[in-house]
């Protein structure tokens, strides 16, 4: 079976500093240097909700995320391409990673039908059917211009019993060889591939053997943070992460809460990725050092002071809790404006931190600090 050499791209992942199984590196990219560990903000259709491109660069995003299976369907990946790329299309210069659609087939099961050709599904737009495939999956994000591919994938349900994430598991790994063959190097993108198993060690084992028998340029855990406990999640790293090539990057797709991400980078992980931070923004949840504050509560009416004081994003600096509180309540677009901003100051701050804590050795001393911060809660009531 022909592979391409994938060594012939011009990439380079440096590790610069460890600290037990954490690592902080560079991932060289043609569009700029991705600093890890590292978290993407997400903009699934080609926007990160309720921000603009250059704010979420100024808050220090070195690479965001956006979605194939949502910009095929709308606006298309052929509009993209005739518009001048993704990157032009959503005035976003710095690089950008395409999920392969995987995922969202997942969860949107009861509209599609899977088989070892591809999935067969129905838009939840318009109820229009559509085929999406291995190779078609490539297509789409090499259309986009994406800088990060990665490859399509069958994600079980949590849910599943253990043969039929067997199942997904190898096709899975059948459908990473045709993404492989269909990946070439004429746009500029890199090619991750992606490990499946659940939460059976021995599934997953095989899984990573096999990615790294067909040779990427980067490696994801796939299929985690989909309703197992968190404990199951960190067992499934302590086995796994170390495992991929060491002069590589590790993605752990989907994750997450702040708790997740650190726990995730102390067991090797470089690359993270959430919809939390934006979400919660516009749902009223602003995450903090201190935990999840609720501005939508009644506590905070009359309340003059910042979501927190010792953040100096734009929004800690110039809008108190009442504020705040009166814009959500009002249904105000600022609202989500605002807290997603100090959301996502707030997880690119932390990776700022994480970094800093590996290269001086004191990633533990900042995990100890951190959970104890967590967990304190609150700032009482005035």
């Amino acid at each position: 079976m022909l592979y391409f050499n994938l060594n012939r791209f011009p990439m380079d992942f440096k590790i610069k500093d460890t600290d037990g199984k954490a690592r902080v590196g560079e991932l060289i990219l043609s569009r700029g240097s991705i600093r890890t560990p590292a978290f993407m903000p997400v903009g699934t259709q080609a926007t990160v909700k309720a921000m603009f491109p250059e704010n979420v660069k100024s808050l220090g995003a070195d690479i965001i995320l956006c979605n194939t299976y949502h910009l095929m369907l709308r606006p298309g990946e052929n509009l993209i391409k005739e518009l001048g790329g993704l990157h032009k299309f959503m005035n976003w210069e710095k690089p950008i990673l395409t999920d392969s659609g995987g995922f969202q087939v997942m969860s949107l099961s009861g509209l599609s039908k899977k088989s070892n050709e591809g999935v067969e599904f129905q838009s939840h737009f318009d109820g229009k059917k559509h085929f999406l495939n291995p190779e078609y999956s490539i297509k789409i994000q090499k259309k986009l211009g994406s800088d990060i591919i990665m490859c399509f994938d069958d994600c079980a349900s949590f849910k599943s019993d253990k043969s039929d994430i067997a199942l997904s598991m190898k096709r899975s790994m059948e459908w990473a060889v045709r993404s492989k063959e269909e990946f070439d190097l004429t746009n500029g993108g890199l090619l991750f591939g992606i490990q499946q198993g659940g939460i059976y060690e021995d599934l997953r084992e095989e899984s990573t053997k096999r990615l790294i028998d067909v040779g990427f340029q980067g490696y994801a855990l796939g299929g985690l943070a989909v309703g197992e406990p968190q404990n199951q999640m960190f067992k499934i790293l302590d086995a796994s992460a170390s495992k991929f090539p060491l002069d590589k990057p590790r993605y752990l797709m989907g994750v997450g809460k702040p708790d997740d991400i650190v726990g995730a980078v102390l067991r090797g992980v470089d690359m993270f990725d959430c919809v939390l931070p934006t979400r919660s923004g516009r749902t009223g949840q602003a995450l903090t050092r201190r935990g999840p504050v609720n501005i939508k509560n009644s506590r905070h009416k009359y309340d003059y002071r910042p979501i927190d004081p010792d953040c100096n994003c734009y929004t800690c600096l110039n809008y108190s809790r009442s504020y705040l509180h009166h814009v959500f309540k009002s249904g105000e677009i600022i609202s989500s404006m605002l807290m997603t901003w100090h959301n996502l100051h707030y997880y690119q701050e932390l990776m700022s931190n994480i970094r800093d804590a590996i290269i001086n050795k004191k990633l533990i001393e900042f995990i100890n600090e951190f959970t104890k911060l967590q967990n304190s809660g609150d700032l009482s009531l005035i």
